[in-house]
Formats: structure tokens, C-alpha cells, sequence
């Protein structure tokens, strides 16, 4: 496949940074087979109109959970890299895969400090060790803590992820817990 077919131009005063508020305000794209197939630009708030006998409806009930972690690597001389980790899946009670950046400042064994950065205190930190590094940035992880625990230290300390096209433009913050949670939320992912 080339990809470079999916190459367009896209002015930046047409990026949204958040979403529509509210949400049954955003856009919504109809399609309209057969040949030739007919588009229609509306609103969520006509779903309900436009939805007929038959038609199969899916919802997206994954739960976005603050997958993007901030830290640095400890304990390996002075230098103490900084080190951005998304979560992308969980391999047990206390062990994460995720995508690492930079992976090469990485080796089996290293400990990453998560959260707390230029803090005293222990509560306020959570660390990883590096158990295996995959291909292309990917490294697992077992955290010092399991369970319940570890889920409430990651929410804490973890942040939403944001398209890439919408983080290199603002910070993330408080509001994006919100506003990038789907209302049929249910599954972890």
C-alpha cells in the first residue's frame, strides 16, 4: 500500500484543540452508498434521524486510561536522562509494555522514575524496571508496585494521550481526562 496517497494538506486554524462542546455538537460524515456515493456533512445530533431498519450502530467502549508517563532514568552515573513511556499493554499485576523515548538510553535492568520530579519524597514517585527492550522503542517494564495500587499510582501520575497532531501544538492537562473519554466507556484499553 502506498501510504503516500494519504498525504493532504491540512491548514492548522483546522485542527480542533478540543473537542466540540457539547459533544452532540461535533461533526459527523455520512455516507451514502450506492455509486456514486453521496457525502453529507451533519452533526451528531442527527444520528438518530438519519439511522434506519437494520442498521448496525458500533460504539467505541474503550476506556482511556493516562497511558503517558514522565520520568528519568536513575541510578547510572550523573547523568540522569528524561524518559517519556506510554503504556499499551498490561502483561500482568506489576508489568507494562510501552513505547519509550529515547529507547536507547535504555538497558535491561535500568530503574525509571515516574512522577514526583525534583520532590524529596517517596510518595510522590513511582519506579519501573526495565525488564527487556523490544524493537522500535518498545520496553517492558515491572513497576514497584502491583494490583490496585499501581492502577491508582498511574492514574495519578499519568497523563491522557493526545493525538500526536494536538500535543505538538498545547500541553495536556486536567481537562483532557474528560474530554478524550468516550460516554460509552467500560473496557480498559
Amino acid at each position: 500500500m502506498r501510504t503516500d496517497l494519504f498525504d493532504f494538506a491540512l491548514p492548522d486554524d483546522r485542527i480542533a484543540l478540543r473537542p466540540a462542546s457539547p459533544r452532540d455538537s461535533a461533526g459527523l460524515l455520512v455516507v451514502r452508498p450506492p455509486a456514486p456515493i453521496a457525502f453529507e456533512d451533519r452533526i451528531m445530533r442527527d444520528l438518530p434521524a438519519l439511522l434506519r431498519r437494520g442498521d448496525a450502530l458500533v460504539v467505541n467502549d474503550t476506556k482511556v486510561f493516562p497511558a503517558n508517563l514522565h520520568g528519568r532514568r536513575i541510578g547510572r552515573g550523573e547523568h540522569e536522562p528524561a524518559i517519556a513511556a506510554t503504556l499499551i499493554g498490561r502483561l500482568d499485576g506489576s508489568r507494562w509494555r510501552a513505547l519509550v523515548k529515547p529507547a536507547k538510553r535504555l538497558a535491561a535492568g535500568d530503574i525509571v522514575r515516574f512522577g514526583g520530579e525534583g520532590r524529596v519524597c517517596f510518595l510522590e514517585q513511582l519506579d519501573a524496571t526495565v525488564e527487556q527492550k523490544g524493537e522500535a522503542g518498545e520496553v517492558t517494564f515491572a513497576f514497584a508496585f502491583h494490583g490496585a495500587v499501581l492502577d491508582q499510582a498511574l492514574a495519578e501520575r499519568g497523563d491522557m494521550p493526545l493525538p500526536p497532531y494536538i500535543a505538538s501544538r498545547r500541553a495536556v492537562d486536567e481537562q483532557d481526562r474528560t474530554d478524550y473519554q468516550t460516554m460509552f466507556a467500560r473496557e480498559e484499553g
